[in-house]
């Protein structure tokens, strides 16, 4: 990109990068304490997640630059390096200089990244109130097996709808590959731990996604 499409770039902001980098991850760590190498391998693919989220929203917006070497002149905007034409889905749509469709987007993904915080802080504050001495199946639990990987896996959704890039498509179906396996090593010790009362649960309550209506209740 040449002169005046040059004037608006909005990246390598890298201060912004490592603070919205830390404050995730704090926020995860928050709700999930990794103490296995398992635990801690899944957290490090989070991490890098979130390293390769924010990098090309703030640091350098390699699929930018990827999609608008390829495409040349068609690219659907001529500054593709402003703040608001690095939400791609609206780009490649023919929306990215629609404040409307720019509002709904932030509207619905921030809905889900902080719905999915919550999730995770409901689950942490039954979990940390139990100590393990016995089966949380209330609240949250009562409508998923693992409300802490729900949240998790809402908002890396969400923010992979705000804003996508090469590296996060990529990335994400590893990650929650990798929460997936995590969940299930964790069921196998849980079940362990409480025997037939887990099975009744595990067989009425989902693991990852409610139940429309009454959900794991029912």
């Amino acid at each position: 990109m040449h002169g005046e499409e040059l004037g608006n770039y909005a990246y390598g902001m890298w201060s912004v990068v490592v603070f919205n980098v830390i404050l995730f991850s704090f926020f995860i760590l928050s709700f999930i304490k990794p103490r296995t190498n398992i635990e801690w391998r899944s957290m490090g693919a989070f991490a890098a997640f979130m390293v390769a989220l924010f990098t090309e929203m703030y640091g350098f917006p390699l699929t930018i630059y990827l999609l608008s070497s390829w495409m040349g002149k068609s690219y659907p905007v001529l500054n593709p390096f402003s703040h608001s034409h690095g939400h791609l889905w609206l780009v490649l749509l023919g929306l990215a200089d629609s404040q409307m469709a720019m509002m709904v987007l932030h509207l619905v993904t921030n809905i889900m990244i902080f719905y999915g915080l919550y999730v995770m802080q409901q689950g942490w504050v039954l979990i940390h109130a139990s100590k393990g001495k016995y089966l949380v199946s209330e609240g949250v639990y009562a409508r998923v097996r693992h409300p802490q990987y729900s949240g998790l896996f809402l908002i890396t959704l969400g923010f992979l709808v705000q804003w996508p890039s090469i590296l996060t498509l990529i990335m994400w179906p590893i990650l929650m590959g990798t929460y997936y396996r995590l969940a299930r090593k964790e069921e196998q010790v849980v079940e362990l731990q409480f025997g037939k009362a887990y099975l009744d649960y595990k067989e009425r309550v989902p693991a990852f996604i409610p139940k429309i209506g009454r959900g794991g209740t029912q």
